[in-house]
């Protein structure tokens, strides 16, 4: 059995949804679970009609038109007028208007849930319905039926027991599958596994069935160390370890999920990283081993980070107990911290603010604390990294922070403008 996670990029054409299945065509069918995410950008968009839609602004009806336009203009690109998948897709937007006019809830959370994940329904549908057309026989599955989760909407908890059991009772693992990525089920409603999740879906369905492998297809060779659109100069990296993905997904790494790796690596099931446009290609692949191959500085950045320096009000020592009281704002309040230092007087982290709830926290925080921030700032990562590399990122802008260990350099950087 193996496991394929094709990403919006895959399938954000019509012209790209038929390279998938030249990838599919190419791999073979049988004995393969396909994830694949929200078609494009689409995503984003829906992200925005939930905004209008929280907000109850005027920009539900064009949001939603916005989305409508796109999917129509896919099914115009790969079917006939009147084919059934106009039908199915027609129901699934009823859907969609009917839980947005019943919705009482003002949990935003919860709310995002049961909207976001109609852009995987969506994208999944047409993409199983384009390879029937064609002659290749499919099963949808819908996901929400097999991952069961905690009800942490946005960033729900996998009840790994039940999952494994249903997914091993009712996926046929002889068939070609299709599946939605970054979507679970708390018994009642949908919940969804953190943004970018397709790929712990394809983990958690690979960990399930004891898969043979994992591949997440790219418009990338493979893990590069360093991002294209940031760096002028990267290198393909050919093997990673379990150990060092984990690490590079810990400090932000975009290409693999940081929640993917654990459950390959606990049943030692290879994960290869490569490219949906260049099947010649073997890309890279991420396995029990020792480091990276080969061994280059690699590059990781975060950008619209938020600096945050604490420090007591009475001048006293920054330590466990006044510590513990910044972590659980912290946690209260949903920012990931992504750096950590403190001295005698002060602690400092660098968070990410996913959930905009950064200004609830700073003036709880303040009651307490001298809290002082710097926003927009960016956080690079250097893992290997040697004197060139920290050189070159000093030019980039002011280092507030630089915080260095025998493997892995970060700096917090005031960019220039």
């Amino acid at each position: 059995m193996r496991i394929f996670k094709f990403g919006g990029a895959s399938v954000k054409s019509p012209d790209a949804v038929r390279n998938v299945v030249r990838v599919l065509q190419h791999q073979g069918t049988e004995n393969t679970l396909v994830v694949i995410s929200a078609m494009g950008k689409m995503t984003n968009a829906f992200e925005r009609l939930i905004k209008a839609y929280t907000e109850g602004t005027d920009d539900v009806k064009p949001a939603l038109q916005a989305i409508k336009d796109f999917h129509i203009e896919m099914l115009d690109g790969l079917f006939e007028k009147g084919d059934e998948v106009y039908t199915e897709v027609t129901y699934l937007f009823g859907e969609l208007a009917g839980r947005m006019a019943i919705n009482t809830s003002d949990d935003y959370d919860y709310v995002y849930d049961q909207i976001v994940g109609f852009g995987e329904i969506l994208s999944t549908t047409i993409v199983s319905a384009y390879l029937t057309k064609i002659g290749i026989e499919n099963k949808w599955l819908d996901v929400r039926e097999y991952i069961k989760t905690d009800s942490n909407y946005r960033d729900a908890k996998v009840n790994w027991e039940l999952t494994e059991t249903i997914i091993k009772e009712k996926v046929d693992t002889s068939k070609l599958n299709i599946t939605q990525g970054f979507l679970g089920n708390n018994g009642e409603y949908t919940t969804t596994l953190g943004r970018e999740g397709s790929d712990y879906t394809a983990g958690i369905f690979a960990y399930c069935l004891e898969a043979d492998n994992v591949t997440i297809w790219k418009d990338v060779p493979g893990v590069l160390n360093a991002d294209p659109r940031v760096f002028t100069e990267t290198e393909l990296l050919q093997k990673i370890s379990y150990t060092e993905a984990i690490e590079m997904a810990f400090y932000g790494a975009s290409v693999i999920h940081p929640k993917t790796i654990q459950p390959l690596e606990q049943k030692q099931i290879p994960l290869y990283v490569r490219s949906f446009d260049d099947l010649d290609r073997s890309g890279t692949t991420v396995l029990k081993s020792n480091g990276i191959e080969p061994e280059v500085p690699c590059y990781i950045v975060k950008k619209n980070q938020i600096l945050i320096s604490v420090a007591a009000k009475d001048f006293s020592f920054m330590v466990e107990d006044n510590i513990s009281d910044v972590f659980k704002k912290l946690h209260d309040y949903k920012l990931k911290v992504n750096l950590i230092q403190n001295s005698a007087i002060s602690f400092s982290v660098c968070v990410e603010d996913k959930f905009n709830s950064f200004d609830k926290f700073y003036n709880d925080l303040k009651e307490t604390f001298k809290i002082k921030s710097y926003k927009d700032v960016t956080l690079y990562t250097i893992r290997h990294f040697n004197d060139d590399a920290l050189d070159s990122i000093k030019k980039k802008g002011k280092a507030i922070i630089r915080q260095i260990n025998t493997e892995t350099a970060q700096l917090v950087i005031q960019e220039n403008v």
